[in-house]
């Protein structure tokens, strides 16, 4: 267990466990959205500090509550029982019981929608429509009776939630008057985030497919899985090269093109087919990686482009 924790699990077993349990390594899913939409609001000159760091924390503990909520589902619908690698799995490994887990999801998601209402209260009708289907994806990912993980439909929901819906939203808390560029910039970032999910169920497909958890891999299989990899961390490439030539964001941010090699030995991984499931978790934790580095340096650029701006 010692290799899961940055705390020290031996002096601290409940925070080190809690730590794992809120998976902070897929934390980059939140944090890059929101410097996108910091990064728009900045060049459009309607930053506000408050509503900014309010959506910042709720978004947090949203996600937070959604992966307490999958550790819990999980567990209780067996997908954990075959696997030999992953985040969390507290449940599993006796860490945490599932009682404390689902009280840490509840207190998050509750959390998380208090601060939604709030900001709703300051902004418009738009973010009812947002939050609402935040709250519902992040209840529904693995649990319900229509799960969403479970029946292909996990990379799509993350996706649209991690990457327009918070870049939109994040932007709205701070100015109403949103545009339809929001939903196209965010692009990049949809298609990375989904990467990080997908890299996750190429993982765990064959311990997916005993519990008939029907994720895009186990359905189509490994060498469609690939191709779909493929199409989601290059594809992020891809468009971001298309916004910057659209104007749509400046030509400072393609300085995230120098994460391209690392996309493509990624990509390589899983065209070898391989069937080490210790490989594809320290890739499916470089495909994070990798999604926080590209989406940071996309943000950065623009941020330096305003700056160069301002005092040239």
């Amino acid at each position: 267990m010692k290799g899961l924790y940055v705390i020290d699990a031996t002096k601290h077993p409940k925070l080190a466990a809690w730590y794992a349990a809120t998976r902070p390594r897929v934390f980059t899913a939140t944090y890059v959205p929101m410097a996108v939409a910091a990064a728009v609001a900045l060049d459009d000159g309607v930053f506000k500090p408050l509503p900014f760091t309010l959506a910042l924390i709720g978004v947090l503990l949203l996600q937070t509550g959604a992966n307490l909520v999958n550790e819990y589902f999980d567990y209780r619908r067996g997908a954990d029982e075959l696997k030999q690698a992953g985040q969390g799995m507290v449940i599993k490994n006796r860490v945490l019981s599932p009682v404390e887990v689902a009280i840490g999801a509840v207190v998050s998601i509750v959390g998380g929608s208090l601060i939604g209402l709030f900001l709703l209260s300051q902004s418009g009708p738009l973010l009812w429509l947002i939050g609402i289907g935040g709250v519902l994806t992040a209840i529904t990912y693995t649990a319900g009776p229509f799960p969403l993980a479970y029946h292909g439909l996990g990379e799509i929901a993350a996706g649209i939630f991690m990457g327009p819906a918070i870049v939109v939203g994040a932007y709205y808390v701070m100015d109403t008057n949103v545009y339809i560029e929001l939903v196209w910039l965010s692009f990049p970032v949809m298609l990375m985030v989904a990467a990080i999910l997908h890299a996750n169920n190429i993982r765990d497909m064959e311990a997916d497919r005993a519990v008939n958890k029907r994720t895009l891999a186990v359905v189509f299989g490994r060498r469609i899985a690939n191709h779909e990899y493929a199409f989601l961390v290059l594809g992020a490439y891809v468009s971001l090269v298309g916004v910057v030539l659209l104007g749509w964001m400046p030509p400072l941010s393609l300085v995230a093109l120098i994460t391209l090699p690392e996309a493509w030995r990624l990509v390589k991984i899983y065209y070898s087919n391989t069937t080490d499931v210790s490989l594809m978790h320290q890739a499916q934790g470089r495909t994070a990686k990798l999604h926080g580095q590209f989406g940071y340096l996309m943000a950065a650029g623009w941020l330096v482009w305003l700056l160069l701006d301002a005092v040239l």
